[in-house]
């Protein structure tokens, strides 16, 4: 069986997804969610499914710890590549303005958000 980074990367996601609703079974996710912020963030999209995975900058983080973050964003840009490789060719960059997507965490490095779980808008 041959193992793309897009299917590890989802595969990642479902394991963690699955594992964040057995333990929260009952709490609603909408009750839990906090508000972020971004001025700008990059996500790849293979074979017309956006990543679960998201880089934010300029972002403004909430205070608490929750299970999922909503976070606005003024420009998402999606990189459409035309393989499962995040190396491989490019065929469009389209820009999207004034976005909301859900994550279900992110880690930071200096000025930069890794965003990780984040369902599909």
């Amino acid at each position: 069986m041959h193992f793309t980074p897009k299917r590890l990367l989802g595969a990642t996601a479902a394991v963690s997804i699955g594992a964040a609703a057995l333990l929260g079974a009952g709490a609603g996710a909408a009750g839990a969610a906090g508000r972020a912020y971004c001025d700008r963030a990059e996500r790849p999209v293979w074979s017309g499914d956006p990543s679960r995975n998201m880089t934010g900058h300029g972002c403004s983080m909430p205070d608490n710890g929750r299970r999922w973050y909503t976070v606005e964003i003024d420009t998402l840009v999606e990189s459409h590549h035309t393989t499962e490789y995040l190396n491989g060719p490019v065929d469009r960059t389209e820009t999207l303005h004034d976005r909301t997507v859900r994550c279900m965490g992110y880690t930071t490095s200096g000025d930069t958000v890794n965003w990780f779980g984040c369902v599909p808008h």
